[in-house]
């Protein structure tokens, strides 16, 4: 065959061997004459090899769980030449081009540097992922872990406001995007800060959105982390499909799922179980949120209804009854249920569906008010019904994991 002759066996609209674009226009996934190309890899990567082989010979690990791999597919598979005896073979189903190959190594490598790496899932808007998504990051950067927070929730970034964040801008150096820190051993990445104006909305498809999702992953230079808490958006999209795909050729250490007590959340968790165990995730546990309103008796606003219907501010007058006939009950939480937990709420769930149970998290006015004001719930005693909840949660999910509490990952 002449060097620029195109071959019978490839597909339509074949560039031609020696054309600039081929082995990476569209037209070349799949092709079996790539290794011939002008443009093709000449090498496998120094860290990674790509290799077309028998997989009975390996051990292989499927996001997806399947015992075995159709041979006809054509799929990113890497492997350790060093680790000895059989080596162990990860597969990222889906990945088949050059570029989505090229991309998948960048990502590889740019994550070489954090050891763990944590999904934070919920089946629904509202039940308060991206403020557990804060605080979980809050208490390992206290703990004096390297933290990093990246937010992927790209039509609802909302933790740059809850880190205290807000206006504030990417900057770009030659090893990358930085992140925006709020402390040394706490950065966070998100697309709100892109954002000229935080009122407008982020009308993308999915392809758009899973770019900078990618883009994050490959450009976005953490250095040394000991976590990178990641903030889904809510439900199972295609935003979740992409983090997971890119993370799993990393290593990723699990997910955790936030949910409310009542069923109308429940039933979409359930569907984020599932999801989880399709793609191979190992779900940390689920955390209950908002479970019952709790909160210092002292800080409750009293009312009476008059004959007329208006209500009437009695805080005072019982603020001074309690003071000189109760003194002690001014140190109690008051707590008193939110939403129907007649079904079992998430305890029973996670029974059911053989997951971990985190705990519960109370509907707790002042988290809400330091998740408004970007601080830390455990960097004073005002949430003091939400901040030891929160602190036995991660304290279980980490145990999960051995990790230690006490600076190391």
């Amino acid at each position: 065959m002449e060097n620029g002759e195109i071959p019978e066996n490839a597909p339509e609209h074949c560039p031609g061997p020696q054309s600039e674009t081929a082995g990476k226009s569209d037209a070349c996934e799949g092709c079996p004459n790539q290794e011939i190309c002008a443009t093709a890899p000449k090498g496998p990567d120094p860290g990674y090899c790509f290799a077309s082989f028998r997989v009975s010979y390996y051990k292989i690990l499927s996001p997806y769980g399947q015992p075995s791999i159709p041979l006809s597919s054509r799929c990113l598979i890497y492997f350790d030449l060093n680790g000895g005896g059989v080596p162990e073979v990860r597969l990222v189903e889906g990945v088949s081009g050059y570029k989505q190959r090229k991309d998948l190594v960048a990502i590889v490598e740019r994550m070489a540097t954090v050891k763990h790496k944590i999904l934070v899932l919920s089946g629904k808007g509202g039940v308060g992922k991206s403020t557990f998504s804060a605080q979980l990051a809050f208490a390992l950067a206290a703990m004096d872990f390297q933290v990093g927070l990246l937010d992927i929730d790209i039509c609802g970034p909302s933790i740059p406001k809850m880190l205290g964040l807000e206006g504030r801008e990417i900057h770009q150096s030659n090893i990358g995007w930085s992140p925006v820190y709020v402390e040394s051993n706490l950065g966070v990445m998100s697309i709100g800060f892109m954002l000229p104006n935080p009122d407008e909305a982020v009308i993308w498809r999915g392809p758009r959105k899973n770019g900078l999702i990618k883009q994050f992953l490959k450009e976005v230079y953490w250095g040394e982390l000991d976590f990178l808490v990641v903030d889904a958006p809510p439900g199972t999209s295609d935003e979740h499909i992409s983090i997971v795909q890119f993370l799993q050729a990393t290593g990723i250490d699990g997910a955790v799922i936030v949910t409310t007590p009542q069923q109308v959340s429940l039933i979409d968790v359930r569907k984020e179980v599932s999801f989880c165990k399709k793609v191979g995730v190992e779900v940390l546990g689920v955390v209950e949120n908002m479970s019952g309103l709790s909160q210092p008796l002292s800080e409750f606003k009293f009312t009476r209804t008059t004959e007329t219907g208006e209500q009437k501010d009695m805080t005072e007058w019982a603020m001074s009854y309690m003071r000189e006939n109760a003194p002690e009950m001014l140190n109690l939480i008051a707590c008193t249920e939110v939403f129907d937990t007649s079904g079992g709420g998430a305890a029973k769930m996670c029974n059911d569906m053989g997951v971990p149970f985190l705990g519960k998290v109370p509907l707790d006015p002042q988290l809400c008010k330091a998740a408004e004001e970007g601080r830390s719930c455990f960097s004073d005693d005002k949430c003091r019904a939400s901040a030891p909840a929160l602190k036995m949660i991660i304290e279980k999910m980490l145990a999960q994991k051995n990790i230690s509490t006490e600076n190391g990952a």
